[in-house]
This record gives structure tokens, sequence and C-alpha cells, in this order.
């Protein structure tokens, strides 16, 4: 097409009756290009740029990954690259990349178990784009490649940071249930009784687990009695009382009788102003009260037995 200054340019659209119908596919063409151009260039040079990406990596872990282990993980991943850019494409979304993600999620998921950082992680893929920097931007065409490269190397950093935050997330979670349950244990006081020794704040969560496990020791012991202790409980509100009767409740149901201590003088003062009502449930200011009345209980109900056997 004749420009108005006499020159020449390729048009990037086909107009119909004065409207654009078609985009040509100069880009794709451009694209094809840059990774027929990636794929020889990697394949090529595959040794030279594999042992200088696990260097790289190597030295940003200090140490901390054997480089046998890091080899394969990067040879892997590299194979994986490369096979996708021998099917064609730099879409790091598409199907062709299904492996590599998967390679990277794995990736991802082991360095945050191994306690390594975000940055660390994102640097196994983002290291690759120095690794080739100096062999691709030579010229203009493998300049234009080695940003296409770059934008999926990008792609797939971001990958990898979000696989690495998921995990992370999991494995706080995990370890915040793991603490839950450290939190609340049961333990067995004596023949009969059993005791629920609550240190910090008592939330829905933390109930749900103490009425569990208390209710799970109650049958497996063969117990009678359990003593709730609130000695390490800094404060009692309507909802931690009322987190309280629903392990009371729950433990009755069982057939146990349930008793609370640790009720100090602050705690008592707090919960009369509250106007906060325990009814029939027995409570003591400390957990020995609490054991020799259900010692004394237990007793009890074992003369009972025994007369009822005679």
């Amino acid at each position: 097409m004749k420009c108005g200054n006499g020159g020449t340019s390729t048009p990037a659209l086909k107009v119909r009756a004065g409207r654009q119908i078609e985009i040509l596919g100069e880009d794709d063409v451009a694209i094809e290009s840059s990774t027929r151009l990636l794929a020889e260039k990697l394949t090529a040079e595959r040794e030279t740029f594999l042992s200088q990406w696990v260097r790289t990596i190597g030295e940003d872990l200090q140490g901390r990954l054997s480089m046998a282990e890091l080899g394969r993980e990067l040879g892997e991943l590299y194979e994986a690259i490369l096979q996708a850019l021998g099917t064609g494409g730099l879409d790091g979304r598409g199907e062709r990349y299904g492996e590599v993600r998967s390679l990277l999620i794995e990736l991802s998921r082991n360095r945050a178990r191994q306690g390594f950082t975000p940055t660390e992680t994102a640097r196994s893929v983002f290291a690759l784009k120095e690794v080739l920097e100096p062999s691709l931007t030579g010229d203009q065409e493998g300049a234009r490649a080695y940003l296409q490269f770059a934008r999926l190397l990008d792609d797939l950093g971001l990958l990898t940071t979000e696989a690495y935050v998921r995990t992370r997330e999991e494995i706080i979670s995990s370890q915040a249930e793991q603490l839950l349950e450290l939190s609340t244990p049961v333990v067995k006081l004596w023949d009969g009784v059993v005791g629920v020794p609550l240190v910090g704040t008592l939330d829905s969560a933390r109930t749900q687990v103490v009425m569990e496990k208390l209710l799970q020791t109650l049958v497996d012991s063969d117990s009678t009695q359990a003593i709730i202790d609130i000695t390490g409980v800094p404060t009692v509100d309507t909802q931690v009382a009322q987190h309280l009767l629903k392990t009371v409740v729950a433990a009755r149901m069982m057939g146990a009788q349930c008793t609370i201590s640790g009720i100090r003088p602050q705690i008592a003062q707090t919960i009369v102003a509250l106007g906060i009502e325990f009814g029939d449930i027995p409570t003591n200011a400390s957990l020995a009260d609490a054991l020799r009345q259900a010692v004394a209980e237990v007793a009890k109900e074992s003369e009972n037995d025994a007369r009822g056997l005679l």
C-alpha cells in the first residue's frame, strides 16, 4: 500500500466496503518464529543453560538443598518447558504447559514445606531469564524472542508464588489445629475422674475440640466425674460461660457429673456482675478442692454399686 509520502507499509488490517473485517496474523507469525528460535536454542545449548541455571539457584539457596536434588527438579522443569515450546506457543496458561505448571506447583509446595521464602521459590523460575539473556539478546530477533519468553517466565513465576502461598496457608492451618489439640488436653486424674485444664481464651472452635475430646475420654476411661479447670482462663464473659455450659450439658448427657474449678475472686465478681448463672453445676475455687469432691463422689458411687450387688 502506498503511503502519502510515497513510501510503502504492510497493512495490519483487511478492509472491505470501508469496514474492518479481519486482523492479519502478524503477531502469531512473530510468536511462532520466536518459539521456534527458543526451542532450537534451548535444545542446542541444553547442558550449558541447565548447568548455569542449577548453579545460580544453588548459590541462592546456599547449600540448603543438595545439588543433586536441585539438578533433578530443574532438569525435569527444563525438559517440560522445552517440550511445550516444541509443540508451539508461549501461553503459560495453555494446555501445552500443563506439565510445566504441575512441576512448578510441586516444586513450590516442596519449598514451602522446607522453609524457603517466597522470593527464593520464585527465583527458581526467574533465574532462567538471567541464564538466557546473554545468548539471546545479541540481535533483534533473539531479543524479541527473549522478551516473549521472559513474559512466559513471569507468568510461571507468579504461579509458583500462588502455589507457595496456598501451601503455607495449609501448613499454618494444620499447625493451628495441632496447637488447638495440644492446648486442650483431657487427662485422667483418678479412677473415674478426668480433668480438662483450660489455658487462654475459650472460643467456639476450641469449645468444640474440648467437648469432643472430653466426651471421648469419658467413654474410653469409663469415668463418671469430669473437672473443667479454668484457672488459666484470663476472663469469663457471657460467651465463655455459654461455652462452658454447653460442655457441661454434653458431659451430663453421657452420664457424667461436671465440676468447674479455678473460680478466682476476680472471676467470681465478674460472673456476678454479668448475671451469669451456672445453675446446679458444682464450682470450686481450686482444682484440689474439685478433685477431692470428685473422688468422694466416685467412692460413694462405688459403695452404692456394691450395696446393689448384695
